[in-house]
């Protein structure tokens, strides 16, 4: 029997890690050559950039049932790629045909693991870079370099979460964690972006009124809790529990077990005393997910007609608007086309964007303007 956690392969892992950042690395220092002091803002972004392609890819990796295609961590059967692990991948795959370890979905895996690390060395560079700032200029820096180290301690934190998911075989509590470390990620560099740009602009101060500040708040609450319901019906494979719209199997309240969709510490597919879930908690998870999508939808377009009304915030107002209309597009496609791959990554890819946005608007909303909205100070009326 494979060993589920086997150190062997996590030097070469990491040194995978480091050649894959060293092309952004390499590629920011080329495109700021003659101006370095914009070169941690490019890294950074170029940083968000890639987390964000990092959660879709883990999406899809999710997705298409590879994310135990290497039964082990962090290797692949003790080894640094599915290369080294041919035999041992093959003899898994013949055993089982259909089942969750392929050559495919192995290379999903670890390709998954691959992007994973070379984000980590990324975020170590904007933390050292951060502290090296300070210790050259002190607090005049513009830099404040607890940000990035936070952000490197939550990405060790999501780290573990990974392995967890592969070691407690998707247990579906810790992947739904796991997507949640991962968005908390994107709100930590997203922060890091917008107050680094209020920075290096010089705008003067963006007042809003509070009860404007106290909508966002509330949306992003909510969109949170969204979210977690969301990767709760993923994670169970709910997603189908209903497959017709607005009514689930064919009434507007089918026969739901709450208790037992909602009780969180379960392996997939079973109740906390080994029993298979029943199909009427499936249902609760999916509907649950559906009723509040409809809360947070309107909340949402509120929130983008009244942050429309401010100069400075028409930008992300009008991204808020476009990212709310494809979560309805997506999530209704998952419903009525019996839950197509690419609709249900680019929902996954939704979520991610509206906790960026909803960032940008709450960051922004409660200091300065950033350098890439219009810089137009107002007060908006309450």
């Amino acid at each position: 029997m494979q060993e589920l956690y086997d150190l062997s392969p996590l030097a070469r892992l990491m040194f995978f890690g480091v050649v894959l950042a060293a092309g952004p690395l390499v590629w920011v220092m080329y495109q700021h050559r003659h101006t370095p002091q914009r070169r941690y803002q490019a890294l950074m972004l170029l940083t968000l950039f890639l987390t964000f392609d990092l959660v879709l890819f883990g999406a899809f990796t999710r997705l298409s049932d590879s994310g135990l295609g290497c039964p082990d961590w962090p290797g692949c059967y003790g080894k640094a790629s599915p290369i080294g692990a041919h035999a041992s991948i093959a003899e898994a795959q013949n055993a089982m045909p259909t089942g969750p370890v392929t050559h495919g979905k192995a290379w999903v895996e670890m390709i998954h693991r691959y992007l994973a690390t070379s984000v980590g060395v990324l975020i170590l560079v904007l933390a050292g870079g951060g502290w090296w700032t300070r210790w050259r200029h002190g607090k005049s820096a513009r830099l404040n370099p607890w940000w990035p180290t936070l952000t490197l301690l939550w990405v060790c934190i999501q780290g573990a979460f990974g392995a967890l998911t592969v070691t407690m075989k998707l247990f579906p509590a810790i992947v739904t964690l796991h997507l949640l470390g991962g968005l908390t990620l994107l709100a930590l560099l997203c922060v890091q972006v917008v107050q680094l740009a209020q920075r290096e602009s010089g705008a003067p101060s963006l007042r809003v009124s509070a009860g404007l500040r106290w909508l966002s708040g509330l949306a992003f609450v909510l969109l949170v809790l969204q979210i977690t319901l969301g990767g709760w019906v993923s994670t169970n494979y709910a997603v189908l529990a209903c497959t017709d719209f607005p009514m689930c199997q064919g009434t507007w309240w089918p026969a739901m077990n709450f208790q037992q969709g909602f009780d969180v510490w379960r392996p997939l597919g079973l109740t906390p005393t080994g029993e298979p879930i029943g199909f009427a908690a499936l249902t609760a998870i999916h509907y649950v997910h559906r009723l509040m999508a409809g809360v947070v939808l309107v909340l949402l377009g509120v929130l983008a007609w009244r942050l429309n009304r401010v100069p400075a915030l028409r930008t992300p107002s009008r991204w808020l608007a476009v990212l709310t209309g494809l979560q309805l597009i997506t999530g209704l496609s998952n419903v009525l086309l019996d839950w197509p791959l690419l609709a249900a990554v680019l929902h996954t890819g939704g979520a991610g964007a509206l906790v960026m946005v909803m960032t940008w608007v709450v960051v922004a909303s409660r200091s300065r303007a950033p350098v890439f909205f219009q810089p137009t100070a107002t007060r908006v009326p309450a």
